[in-house]
């Protein structure tokens, strides 16, 4: 049984047993104060909330080796994220403290400390981000009780201004960049496709005579190797080209293709993947300079100008998750709702529209009629107006 002794002057120690069966102790200066860490055992014990306090005294640095070692379920990207962010800005600040003594104050005294070195706002969620997950780890491992970085707000992040092309100024960037890639800028403005998902493209998942492709694979450049895997949302798509897409893209082919059914659509000149940051630096600026286009446009912004051509030509927000490969109608409509047209005032003009009716049926109701409403109605319909709609209130 959990009990209390005394170990000499202003010393009291409280001795209790864990779920594993295991004698455990804890000492303090008052009676009063043991005691009351004992019933907080047993209520833990009891809802199964117990945490080993030498669970706790792993420090923070052994445990994110642990725990890293168990993310194989992240994408090599996510991972090769997680470790920079846990070497630059987490391990700094938390790595030799103990589990248990990091909690909420240090948590929102280092973001405070973040934001004033000047590390943007994207930078500091993703950095929490990280610290969570690992913190929430510890939790449902049983190293801790509770997950310090949960909940705690970090400062806003400004959505960047995204760039969108028109159909013409696609048509000059196609006729700038070098000839090899002229298909690829169309299969990005018009197919919708991420950079990943287009140079991950194989020559089997071209189904030109229906003017289809399959978005099955994504290809990612992480820390000079790469690694092909799913795509972003993990799922399959297949996306209908338009036919001049779709000519593009035989075309291609036959300048620059392969009878190989696995050999990628689209490659460097030496035969070998497209990486960005090489295909950026020798292929992509000196088109963007040489067009009449953006400057600073990103090879992403062909994918928002697909999103706004779609929406220009009065397609549905589910045509467009879809056609894009959003996860879900929610990430379509917070990334490009405010380039759908504003229904507001027809809206209005609809609502309108609907009163007079209802006040045109009430008025010619033979039942109604002789209702006092009704004469209301007419009485007030054959009054001069007393203002004019202009007139402030």
């Amino acid at each position: 049984m959990a009990h209390v002794e005394r170990r000499g002057q202003g010393r009291w120690r409280a001795r209790y047993r864990g779920p594993d069966g295991r004698e455990r102790s804890r000492t303090f200066t008052r009676r009063v104060d043991a005691e009351q860490f004992l019933a907080m055992v047993e209520v833990d014990k009891a809802r199964g909330r117990w945490i080993d306090p030498a669970l706790g005294k792993v420090k923070f640095h052994e445990w994110t080796d642990r725990w890293m070692a168990t993310t194989v379920h992240l994408k090599p990207k996510t991972q090769y994220d997680y470790r920079s962010l846990l070497r630059r800005h987490v391990i700094p600040r938390f790595g030799d403290l103990e589990l248990i003594r990091i909690d909420r104050l240090a948590v929102r005294t280092w973001i405070a400390d973040l934001e004033a070195s000047g590390l943007s706002a994207s930078r500091i969620r993703q950095a929490r981000q990280v610290l969570s997950s690992a913190m929430a780890a510890a939790v449902e491992s049983g190293f801790i009780a509770a997950n310090p970085a949960s909940g705690v707000k970090v400062p806003r992040t400004r959505p960047k201004e995204k760039a969108f092309l028109t159909a013409e100024q696609v048509e000059l960037l196609a006729d700038a960049i070098d000839e090899r890639y002229a298909a690829l800028v169309y299969l990005l403005a018009y197919g919708g496709l991420r950079w990943g998902e287009a140079i991950a493209v194989r020559r089997r998942r071209l189904d030109l005579r229906r003017s289809r492709v399959e978005v099955a694979e994504s290809l990612a450049d992480v820390a000079g190797a790469l690694h092909f895997g799913p795509t972003k949302t993990y799922e399959r798509r297949t996306v209908v080209l338009p036919s001049f897409v779709r000519d593009q893209l035989a075309e291609h082919l036959s300048r620059h293709g392969t009878d190989d059914l696995q050999a990628l659509v689209f490659r460097s000149p030496d035969g070998t993947p497209l990486r960005h940051s090489n295909f950026r630096r020798r292929v992509w600026v000196p088109a963007v300079r040489s067009a009449d286009v953006p400057e600073g446009l990103r090879i992403h912004d062909l994918r928002h100008t697909c999103a706004a051509l779609l929406i220009a030509e009065g397609a549905h927000p589910k045509a467009i998750q879809e056609h894009l490969g959003h996860s879900s109608i929610t990430v379509t409509m917070d990334t490009y709702g405010h380039l759908f047209p504003s229904q507001m005032e027809e809206l209005a003009t609809r609502l309108g529209h609907t009163r007079e009716e209802a006040r045109q049926r009430l008025l010619s109701s033979s039942v109604g009629g002789t209702h006092p409403k009704v004469i209301s109605l007419r009485a007030r319909d054959s009054e001069p107006p007393n203002r004019t709609t202009a007139d402030p209130i």
